[in-house]
């Protein structure tokens, strides 16, 4: 009998599990010798970019409204913080798969394009309010009018996702948010009343009236932001991309205590009738206990560096769901003429997010009201990434049970919060 040459034997197809994992090759060598925040900046960054400045300006509003009403909501939402950001992030290094790419697996491409179609709307609303704030901010800093700066700032994030690898500056990015650090002093500064922080902290208060749960969804949405959950996963899916423990941690430390200290100084601060209608100047001036008359400054660099770092992930984040959810090629570590249509979408997100600035409206509004819309996409966003997260034939290493109990509750409140928030607009 004649046996077939290895040249003619059709190659093994591999199983379905093949088909979806793909196991990061070993570290080299060279990454143990990298330096604690080289590890770290990635997770310093994911934090950061968590802290945008509508999670700024939301803890802002939501302060100045209800005062210490929602700390709890806060420090509850650090073990859900945890959790998200360590499960995205061990997706992404297992399956080198973002997370709509691993919906059009799993349940097709019309499922994947309709959450893709959610997603990009929530990304634009929260891009375009973010260019807002940071073109506000630098007039503030320049006094010259705010469209002046739309398009330096817009060309800027285009040439930094395009021409650069975005994480090669990361480390960089993460000096850029450093003056959002001044609020923890502002927040000692301006002396709470130790046993009313800690029962506003530990105790939850609730209400049911409509601003209320506004602020609540709103919290949600600026803490477990579902951009920042697919950046999470997308940006660890790039090859060569190991992920560090002290990720996760670095993230969630940065997120939470950024955003409780915002919310202590401006409760402090600002008492105001209608919240969401005040200026960028009347945010900034929670500030003023830690920097004096500086604190319009201070706030406008604070917003200028936070704005910096999340509209790259913003933008990225956006064009990743558009190409994972048609099965494009993608990825901030490919060259541009090899995922020529990913890098199309980037220079249409940001050609349509500037356009889209040359409106009248409040920054500050337009920055709460996109955390809102955020916090309504947060339960679907939670409920996929435990199914995948659990699911053999997807990861290598399921959830721990107390993973899924913190991400289980996590979905729960999200779910209890949106619904109230949709009841109150349907029955006004």
């Amino acid at each position: 009998m004649d046996w077939p040459s290895p040249e003619s034997t059709p190659p093994r197809q591999p199983g379905r599990r093949a088909r979806v994992v793909r196991f990061p090759a070993p570290a080299q060598a060279a990454q143990a010798s990298r330096t604690w925040l080289a590890r770290l900046a990635p997770g310093i960054v994911t934090g950061a970019s968590n802290l945008d400045p509508s999670a700024v300006v939301t803890a802002t509003v939501v302060a100045a409204a209800f005062s210490y009403q929602l700390l709890w909501l806060v420090v509850l939402c650090v073990p859900f913080l945890l959790v998200t950001f360590s499960v995205t992030a061990r997706i992404g290094v297992e399956t080198r798969r973002g997370l709509l790419h691993l919906l059009r697996q799993k349940y097709g491409s019309k499922v994947a394009l309709t959450a893709a179609a959610a997603l990009v709307a929530i990304n634009l609303v929260v891009i375009v309010a973010d260019l807002m704030a940071v073109s506000d901010a630098f007039s503030i800093l320049l006094a010259l009018p705010r469209i002046y700066f739309v398009a330096p700032i817009s060309f800027s994030i285009w040439y930094i996702l395009i021409f650069h690898d975005y994480r090669k500056i990361t480390q960089s990015l993460v000096f850029l948010s450093l003056p959002l650090y001044i609020y923890i002093a502002a927040a000692f500064l301006t002396r709470p009343s130790l046993g009313t922080l800690l029962r506003s902290a530990l105790v939850p208060h609730l209400s049911f009236s409509g601003h209320w749960v506004d602020g609540a969804v709103a919290v949600f949405g600026s803490l477990l932001t579902p951009y920042v959950i697919l950046w999470q996963t997308s940006s660890r899916s790039d090859p060569g991309h190991e992920e560090h423990r002290g990720n996760s941690y670095a993230a969630t430390l940065v997120s939470a205590l950024l955003f409780f200290s915002v919310m202590v100084a401006s409760a402090s601060v600002l008492h105001l009738g209608n919240a969401a209608d005040m200026s960028t100047r009347q945010a900034a001036q929670a500030l003023e206990p830690a920097v004096g008359k500086l604190g319009v400054y201070v706030f406008g660099l604070g917003i200028v560096g936070s704005g910096m770092v999340a509209l790259p992930v913003l933008v990225a984040s956006l064009c990743y769901a558009i190409a994972q959810a048609m099965g494009w090629k993608y990825g901030l570590s490919e060259q541009p003429w090899r995922a020529k249509r990913f890098y199309i979408l980037i220079s249409l997100a940001m050609v349509v997010s500037a356009l889209a600035n040359f409106t009248t409206l409040n920054p500050v509004k337009a920055l709460y009201w996109s955390m809102i819309l955020a916090g309504v996409l947060t339960m679907p966003t939670l409920v996929f990434i435990w199914r995948v997260s659990n699911d053999r034939e997807t990861v290598r290493t399921r959830n721990t049970g107390w993973q899924n109990i913190w991400l289980g509750a996590a979905t729960l409140i999200s779910t209890v919060a949106t619904g109230a928030y949709l009841w109150g607009l349907l029955h006004p």
